[in-house]
């Protein structure tokens, strides 16, 4: 039976081998997922091993993402933007893919929730490994503008400078001012339960309002956008299962319907 895991540090919390095992039962795939921790210092022994002894393919978490795109033998174009790789698949040569599925599986789930992209103004919030992995995909569906706001705009700069002919701009959350079509959370402040220090008056009663987390009930982020007058607002769960789908069609090459995992997945998230 062919193997596969998540690794990560920590790993307990993940919850993949559930959304791959649905996938599988879906799709009439024989195989077996698994979540590994790997200790920080360990990532490319462990990661070498579990290919050693046969391992097919990995889902990459927190805080391993960046060594994975330096393991991987070769990358895809949308790694090599992102410089993370949340997705390694063995080749039939024996060298090992990297991928990264994160911008991928936040433009299916916006686009499976109807919200447009195309001709949109959109504001990523942060400049974190998150976000460098989502701007490309985003930039594919052709909003009329991209702007990265973060705490240190350099930051934010040096994401926007990857991407050619100022597509993409760069700014402090103070200098922030409203008229946005989607404000996109990817910084972490809502694992802590707070907010980004963000302007009054940022969102409208029309602005589309996306938190890359998820959590038990609506984020920090949500609530607050929700007090601001916002009618349309969504956590990242479908993001999680829409990248795993992509990640199961490299590895398996079967696209799975992810809208029946994304119920299953919100009632055990919600049961605790």
């Amino acid at each position: 039976m062919d193997r596969y895991a998540v690794v990560g540090n920590p790993i307990a919390h993940s919850k993949s081998p559930y959304i791959h095992q649905w996938f599988a039962e879906q799709t009439g795939q024989s195989l077996m997922y698994e979540k590994i921790l790997v200790e920080m210092t360990a990532f490319d022994e462990d990661v070498s091993g579990f290919f050693a002894l046969g391992g097919k393919g990995l889902n990459v978490t927190v805080p391993f993402k960046e060594q994975a795109f330096r393991f991987a033998d070769v990358l895809t174009d949308r790694a090599r933007l992102a410089g993370a790789v949340n997705t390694l698949a063995l080749q039939n040569d024996g060298t090992v893919m990297g991928d990264n599925t994160d911008g991928a599986g936040l433009v299916a789930d916006l686009l499976v929730q109807d919200w447009p992209l195309s001709g949109r103004r959109i504001l990523v919030l942060g400049a974190g490994g998150a976000v460098r992995g989502i701007i490309g995909p985003l930039l594919e569906q052709k909003p009329e503008s991209l702007l990265i706001a973060n705490r240190t705009v350099k930051k934010a700069m040096a994401i926007a400078e990857a991407f050619p002919g100022g597509a993409v701009g760069a700014s402090s959350y103070a200098e922030l001012e409203g008229g946005f079509d989607l404000v996109i959370n990817g910084t972490s402040a809502s694992l802590a339960n707070e907010l980004p220090p963000l302007p009054a008056g940022l969102l409208g009663a029309q602005t589309a309002v996306y938190d890359l987390m998820y959590g038990v009930g609506p984020t920090a982020f949500l609530r607050w956008a929700t007090e601001q007058g916002v009618e349309r607002c969504s956590d990242g769960l479908g993001m999680l299962v829409q990248q795993a789908a992509e990640a199961f069609y490299l590895w398996r090459g079967v696209r799975p319907d992810t809208a029946p995992v994304v119920e299953r997945l919100r009632r055990l998230v919600n049961a605790g």
